[in-house]
């Protein structure tokens, strides 16, 4: 049970990581904000109409009022934040900083919420992955702006609570009635920002096609896999093993888009394979 959590948190990343190539592809004048926008909104409009088909809404059993509204709000947050932190200190940073402080944040978290103290080896297989993550975003070649690393922070933040908000809610919703109603909540708070937006760009097809992705693959479908994981992963260690998010990004940037990297990417690469590597070990061997 808890091997195949551990890979399902990993396909779920895996699909997580192929955003930024999409976004890569997407048309002149898809602004980030509103991209992620859209992302929200397709995927959070698939996960209901799949619960609804496969009748997965109906049924009784307690609603956490408090924990869904945190799970909804934390993650439209994670879309507004994210993408005005890119745009403050650059791609590199914003990532990097974002994602690599999700893991720290979410065991501090659970210290404080749940008065867990987290194991050795989540301890170890966090700082390689994270030191990965540093290395493969180029440490500290770009200036970092001090309201741009704010808002990074508030990314992982933002991330870190709904990964221990959606933990709360599995204990009393199956994973696709909690996804659903999460991720529509979600989107209605950030449907006011398609008014503010241009969106002659979704006339064309690529447009079309990057946001059907976005939402459907990397939202919709990557979401749903991870909430079925995360109810056989602990919440900490779910968020280390979202660390094969920027991997996957890395490579393909690097295979598909002609990026490329130095020796120092590649030894980050070496790492967050390592840190992952050790989780899924472990994980195995608890099964």
């Amino acid at each position: 049970m808890r091997q195949r959590g551990t890979a399902l948190v990993l396909l779920a990343a895996v699909l997580w990581g192929t955003t930024g190539t999409a976004q890569a592809l997407a048309p002149a004048g898809a602004t980030p904000l509103a991209v992620g926008a859209l992302r929200l909104i397709v995927g959070g409009a698939f996960l209901l109409l799949l619960a609804w088909g496969r009748g997965r809404l109906r049924g009784g059993g307690r609603w956490p009022i408090i924990p869904t509204l945190l799970a909804a709000v934390s993650m439209a947050a994670y879309q507004l934040f994210f993408f005005a932190a890119v745009s403050l200190t650059g791609v590199a940073i914003g990532t990097v900083v974002a994602v690599g402080s999700s893991p720290i944040l979410a065991g501090l978290l659970v210290i404080l919420v749940w008065r867990r103290r987290p194991t050795t080896h989540w301890l170890l297989a966090t700082v390689l992955a994270v030191s990965g993550v540093i290395l493969l975003a180029g440490g500290g070649e770009v200036a970092i702006h001090p309201g741009g690393l704010a808002l990074a922070l508030a990314t992982g933040l933002s991330y870190a609570v709904y990964v221990l908000a959606t933990k709360r809610l599995l204990d009393d919703q199956p994973a696709e009635r909690a996804t659903a109603v999460v991720f529509t909540l979600g989107a209605l708070l950030l449907t006011p920002i398609l008014f503010l937006s241009d969106l002659s760009w979704l006339t064309q097809p690529s447009g079309l096609l990057v946001v059907l992705h976005l939402g459907v693959v990397t939202i919709g479908l990557a979401y749903l896999l991870f909430a079925q994981g995360l109810t056989a992963v602990p919440a900490a260690t779910a968020v280390t093993l979202s660390l094969a998010e920027p991997l996957t990004a890395a490579l393909l940037g690097l295979f598909f888009l002609g990026e490329r990297l130095p020796v120092s990417g590649f030894v980050g690469i070496g790492l967050l394979f390592a840190g992952l590597l050790w989780l899924t070990a472990k994980a195995k061997d608890s099964s």
